[in-house]
């Protein structure tokens, strides 16, 4: 390629001279075996050097598209490269729905669950709690096939990028349903935190959105399946539902979101916050994000807001989501039923990182750990003693990638490192 390319936000120029595109699993195989180093790349939503490679890049967009319905086995398997918000409408034509989505339905499959994205939800898993089988080109260029149950699936399924390029992932489904979405105007912070299950078990999907100013929370958006119980009252702990559309960050246009105002609809269209035929925002943003255990939600906001005088500044909005526990090594919700403080910042790096050093000191009684897509700070050893199986997911990396194809600076430093210890 003649230019740098950068990620969506612009954040990060990726250091690879070259961005291959194949268009069939033949090519990339033989690419891959060919290559020095080589990493893929999504739909570049990451903020962090996740997807960076120090020779190629590679986007599985250009293959195939696949949409494979298995009614018998309640599954569909898609091309890697296929984003959510085309998959979706597929799947709802066809009687179908997946568990949960991410606020954005511009993502990638592979991309997404490589990295822990998730929607919100108490019952609700992160997105690659779906997948029942991903089959990967490893650093051989060998073609691989892994179900769960076998044993790398738990390491791979959020594996990112380091043990294979994904072709194809297989997920789970359930019958289709239709959800009404709600928000709820200035719930009183000391509402939030004394009723804080209640709010977020309130409906199948609930957000809370706050700016840190003031006394009460900006918003709550509540989704609710039509067939689970009624929504909360029009006046609801201190908060008044909206009498008109919303959008999460103060002065964006509305238009860009989901329809709200309890007008039913399919779940695509309701369950993220952005709807797919609009860029979601304009990119001026950096995002970081930590998942603590749901338990310790309360105390956390209340860490949260001893440095409130910090945040606000440099904030464009705070998202609060609930995450329920995986089994999936490498993601920030193993083992344990998370809440994920999500922060979306203005685009000043050197504003926002002290800022950032701060909510980890504040957090580390909780033992957050970071989404690897975002921004973080933490040390290395800090990252691996906060996921528990960090270390064998490294060793099981080292053993499919001897020659490290698939590696780059951050997964040296945070999957690699720790391994060689």
């Amino acid at each position: 390629m003649n230019e740098r390319i950068s990620n969506w936000a612009g954040n990060v120029i990726f250091t690879a001279e070259r961005l291959h595109c194949p268009s069939t699993v033949a090519e990339l195989q033989a690419l891959v075996a060919g290559a020095g180093r080589i990493h893929a790349l999504g739909t570049g939503h990451s903020f962090s050097r996740v997807a960076d490679s120090p020779g190629d890049l590679v986007s599985v967009a250009a293959l195939p598209p696949v949409m494979d319905l298995d009614t018998t086995a309640g599954t569909v398997t898609v091309s890697a490269g296929l984003r959510y918000g085309e998959l979706a409408p597929y799947l709802h034509e066809k009687g179908y729905a997946l568990h949960n989505l991410g606020s954005l339905p511009h993502l990638s499959v592979a991309g997404a669950c490589a990295t822990g994205t998730h929607g919100s939800g108490v019952r609700n898993g992160g997105l690659a709690t779906a997948v029942t089988a991903i089959e990967l080109v490893t650093a051989g260029g060998e073609l691989i096939s892994l179900r769960r149950g076998d044993a790398l699936f738990d390491t791979a399924v959020v594996g990112l990028g380091a043990f294979g390029v994904a072709t194809r992932v297989t997920l789970e489904l359930q019958p289709t349903f239709d959800v009404e979405q709600y928000v709820y105007d200035s719930l009183p912070f000391a509402a939030l935190r004394e009723h804080f299950t209640e709010v977020m078990s309130a409906a199948y999907s609930v957000s809370a959105f706050t700016d840190w100013t003031g006394p009460t929370v900006r918003n709550i958006w509540v989704k609710r399946r039509v067939d689970e119980p009624l929504p909360p009252p029009v006046e609801w702990l201190g908060a008044v539902r909206a009498d008109g559309p919303r959008h999460p960050v103060p002065g964006m246009p509305v238009e860009h979101c989901t329809e709200q105002l309890g007008v039913p609809g399919p779940w695509h269209a309701r369950l993220p916050h952005f709807r797919l035929e609009f860029t979601p925002s304009s990119g001026e943003e950096l995002q970081t994000e930590y998942f603590v255990a749901r338990e310790d939600a309360v105390a956390g906001l209340a860490a949260l807001d001893a440095v409130r005088s910090l945040i606000a500044p440099v904030l464009q909005i705070c998202e609060i989501r609930t995450i329920a526990a995986d089994r999936l090594w490498l993601s920030p919700a193993y083992g344990r039923d998370s809440v994920a403080f999500h922060f979306t910042w203005i685009k000043d790096a050197g504003a926002v990182a002290p800022v950032v050093a701060a909510i980890e000191e504040r957090l580390a009684q909780f033992d957050a750990r970071p989404h690897w897509g975002k921004v973080f700070a933490m040390a290395p050893e800090v990252v691996a003693a906060r996921y528990p199986k960090l270390r064998d997911a490294a060793a099981l990396a080292r053993d499919l990638d001897p020659r490290g194809v698939f590696r780059n600076e951050m997964l040296d430093s945070y999957l690699y490192a720790e391994g060689e210890r």
